[in-house]
């Protein structure tokens, strides 16, 4: 019986799926103008008395071509991240390149909107090449380790998006056309994105097919890549560079896209794509052809859509059921031993007394918090006159403690659970399922009440949680799973954002404000709830500590201890999304606490899973406190929210913490 010759493998029948809409898309298109013939030949020229044919070359080929670039681009430094960094959820957004081009750009509009006129895209380049350095330079003295990096690039890309948002906040109107750009724009009105764009791409996937056999080394631990003679600290320097190099040409041209990254290394590899060359193979041909049909679809049906849709949050909207469909019905190797030995800072001789000293600097900073501010007047401390005051600062305290303390215990939980430094409240997508459904009854319900909207957050976040125990229920809340899981709904959270920012909407500035994690809108009753579930939740979570000193061994060693593991995934994933939904309806997803408060109390040396538990928490509680107070006092009488000051607070020491290991 003859079998049939070079079967194509399953990432490649995946690619064929898409590639026949695609087909369909470019036929379709072609023939609504001049027919598919005249439509080609538009392609290399156009006669200036036809209207239709000057469309197709000078705007409708380009986009196409960008959006083919773009994509493949962006899916080729996912690889060579995800490699280099032996992380899933690492992304060409990883060190912060996008952000840092997106800063750079807003610092130059504001500032100097003359370097615009030399060309965005250097202006971008810089921005992105200035962050990608910063991470490098606090990660070299430990040789570019991956876990260095990831906290490195992550705590950068924190530090910088706080910045940025921090600037959209005051500069709204003057930065609407960014938050466009920010979303992923792919509209060309010729062919200089093209040029740009092309040779660049091309060199870097010649370069990275030239680094193919090196790279495969650090499938190996470091002492097997070492015992090879292998340089590690270059090797990992000449992959990431190429990666930041790629990242930052295509953001330069086309703005943000942020999903293509993530997901297209990891469909394949869920697709059976196991080894480096295969996937560097399929995962640009993939993500090529995920963001061109993503964009041919947004602008066939853009005349009926009542605003500009950008492409970037509408690939993330389209692409990520893709990978929550793929994720239950492919295999994952989530059962090895996680690999995170290598913690971050020292163990304290002392953790309880250090918790004490926490414990009285929260107080101190709360009781400032109260008491000392600025007035009309100027700064004073609270008098007997003035009391009525607490009846607004109070709340806001209680509510900034009560999420730092539930945020810091969920991500410490997260992270012990999935034995990954990049796992967060925010990256299971908890958080983001509740913002979906408030930005839902902000935009579809008029003049929408409290009581209506902490509904609509609960409510999201049930859904999210329904979904994920759905999806992983089959197999045993496989940490990598679940986090996969969270990614495609943080994803669709990202696009949903997108979109509603880059519409010009005037409920976008409440948004806005509630995503940077403000207080504005606490009242004492819901900070006095917040508090007291924040109390009751830091206790329940104690006696889960021996799973959490557990769970980072790896799951044989687990079972061998008599822990049933899927129990205990769950029992786990059903407190830290509590946890989660709870902190979001105060101050919004996106605070960060629940990634920077974790790691700052392992670097304050709080190692066993119960202090870490509790120095996270204070340590979550004291960032916030004092962010919020901070952001009241900074630009008085103007405020900041209280998430992006503890992101530029808790950033500001972590670096510094960084560079000192």
């Amino acid at each position: 019986m003859a079998s049939r010759p070079f079967p194509l493998p399953a990432p490649g029948r995946l690619c064929l799926l898409l590639v026949l809409p695609l087909l369909g898309l470019i036929l379709a298109t072609l023939q609504a103008h001049e027919g598919p013939l005249q439509g080609l030949q538009a392609l290399f020229g156009a006669s200036e008395r036809s209207r239709d044919a000057l469309l197709l070359h000078y705007s409708w080929w380009p986009r196409l071509v960008i959006a083919l670039l773009a994509g493949s681009g962006l899916a080729l430094a996912g690889v060579l991240m995800q490699q280099v960094l032996r992380n899933p959820l690492a992304a060409p957004t990883t060190l912060g390149v996008a952000s840092g081009a997106n800063l750079a750009l807003m610092v130059a509009t504001l500032m100097a909107p003359g370097l615009l006129l030399l060309g965005r895209e250097w202006v971008a380049l810089l921005g992105g090449g200035l962050t990608m350095g910063l991470v490098f330079l606090l990660a070299w003295r430990r040789g570019l380790a991956p876990m260095v990096v990831v906290l490195a690039g992550l705590v950068v890309n924190l530090y910088v998006g706080a910045l940025a948002m921090a600037l959209l906040l005051f500069h709204q109107e003057a930065l609407k056309g960014l938050l466009i750009w920010g979303a992923g724009s792919l509209s060309q009105t010729g062919w200089d994105g093209v040029v740009f764009l092309g040779p660049r791409l091309a060199i870097g996937a010649l370069l990275a097919w030239l680094l193919l056999r090196p790279l495969a080394v650090l499938e190996l631990d470091d002492a097997s890549a070492r015992s090879l003679g292998v340089s590690l600290k270059y090797l990992r320097l000449a992959g990431l560079g190429l990666a930041v190099f790629i990242t930052g040409c295509v953001v330069s041209v086309v703005g943000v896209i942020g999903f293509i990254g993530l997901a297209a290394p990891n469909i394949v590899r869920l697709a059976g794509a196991r080894r480096l060359g295969q996937r560097l193979l399929w995962s640009p041909l993939l993500g090529a052809l995920l963001l061109a049909t993503t964009d041919l679809l947004l602008q066939r049906f853009s005349g009926a859509l009542p605003t500009l849709i950008p492409t970037g949050a509408t690939t993330a909207a389209l692409g990520a059921p893709l990978l929550l469909w793929l994720i239950p019905r492919l295999k994952l190797t989530g059962d090895q031993p996680p690999g995170m030995a290598h913690v971050l800072g020292h163990r304290h001789p002392a953790p309880g007394r250090l918790a004490t000293g926490l414990a009285l600097l929260l107080s101190l900073t709360a009781a400032a918090a109260l008491l000392v501010g600025q007035t009309a007047a100027g700064w004073q401390w609270l008098s007997t006159n003035d009391w009525g005051v607490l009846e607004w600062r109070l709340p806001r305290l209680l509510a900034a403690a009560g999420s730092g303390v539930m945020l810091a215990i969920a991500g410490t939980i997260v992270q012990r659970l999935a034995a990954n430094p990049m796992a967060s409240p925010e990256i299971l997508g908890i958080s983001g399922g509740s913002a979906i459904a408030l930005m839902g009854a902000i935009f579809l319900i008029p003049s929408p009440g409290n009581l209506t909207l902490v509904t609509a957050g609960t409510l999201g976040a049930l859904i999210t949680l329904a979904l994920l125990v759905i999806l992983n229920r089959r197999s045993g809340f496989l940490p990598e799973r679940l986090l996969l899981t969270g990614v495609a709904i943080t994803a669709l959270f990202d696009a949903v954002r997108g979109i509603v920012l880059s519409g010009g909407d005037p409920r976008g500035q409440q948004v806005i404000a509630w995503l940077s994690g403000s207080t504005y809108y606490v009242d004492l009753n819901s900070a006095v709830i917040v508090a007291g579930l924040a109390v009751a939740l830091a206790v329940a979570a104690h006696p889960f500590s021996r799973w959490l000193d557990i769970l980072p061994l790896g799951a044989a060693t687990a079972r061998a201890l008599g822990m049933r593991l899927d129990r205990a995934r769950l029992a786990l994933l059903l407190l830290v999304a509590l946890l989660t939904a709870c902190a979001t309806l105060v101050v919004g997803p996106l605070s960060f606490v629940g990634l920077l408060a974790p790691h700052l109390a392992r670097l304050l040396g709080f190692s066993r899973a119960r202090m870490h538990l509790r120095g996270a928490a204070l340590v979550g509680a004291l960032l916030m406190v004092l962010a919020d107070w901070l952001g009241r006092q900074w630009l008085f009488p103007q405020e900041i929210p209280a998430g992006l000051v503890a992101s530029l607070l808790g950033g500001a020491y972590f670096m510094w913490g960084l560079r000192r290991l």
